[in-house]
């Protein structure tokens, strides 16, 4: 078989970023991946992420494609959702507790763990800056989420998150109230949320 033809299609389907189960999917061996990045065909960028050498890489979509148990949440959420103009230096995503985060926390991940009858909720599939699909909680999760960690963040992205919430023309504050309920933080939410909602 012409393995190189193969994974050279593949890299073209798959915007120039494949992973060691898409190689795979392809009926490649995966010993055969040492060889493509000797031959300039591949550049890993992290475990199971392999590059073509001439793409541009896309650190969130990167992220997100390591694992489909991998949430965008907190602040990088907040940007996705462009309730905050600042792009977070540290990516933030949530997993079910039990996964593994070692790997996620050396890569300079902030990792979050919640029980896994919490983790579904609010999961959407959001966009990268550059177009590309993700996995994200929605802008009522997250104002859940910032509203529970909002000792760890920056104050001012804090309130000013809260205030464009407040006034969005999408916000959904029935789901919001519902998701407060399930996250067990209904009077938290409410305290915060009041004084926007005048």
């Amino acid at each position: 078989m012409d393995y190189e033809n193969i994974i050279i299609e593949l890299l073209q389907n798959h915007n120039g970023i494949v992973r060691t189960k898409d190689i795979e999917g392809a009926g490649i061996p995966r010993q055969y991946i040492p060889n493509f990045i000797q031959e300039g065909i591949l550049t890993r960028k992290a475990q199971g992420v392999y590059l073509a050498p001439d793409t541009f890489i896309d650190q969130m979509y990167c992220i997100g494609i390591r694992s489909p148990q991998i949430v965008f949440s907190n602040e990088t959420a907040l940007y996705i959702h462009k309730l905050t103009d600042i792009e977070p230096p540290i990516y933030s995503v949530t997993v079910p507790r039990g996964y593994a985060t070692n790997r996620l926390r050396k890569s300079g991940i902030d990792v979050s763990t919640v029980k896994q009858e919490l983790y579904p909720i609010g999961i959407i599939n959001g966009k990268t800056k550059y177009g590309r699909d993700i996995q994200v909680y929605d802008s009522e999760r997250t104002i859940c989420d910032i509203i529970k960690n909002r000792n760890k963040m920056d104050k001012d992205m804090f309130y000013i998150a809260l205030k464009k919430y407040a006034v969005s023309k999408d916000r959904n504050l029935k789901l919001l109230f519902e998701y407060s309920k399930q996250l067990g933080m209904s009077n938290q939410v409410l305290q915060y949320l009041e004084g926007f909602l005048v």
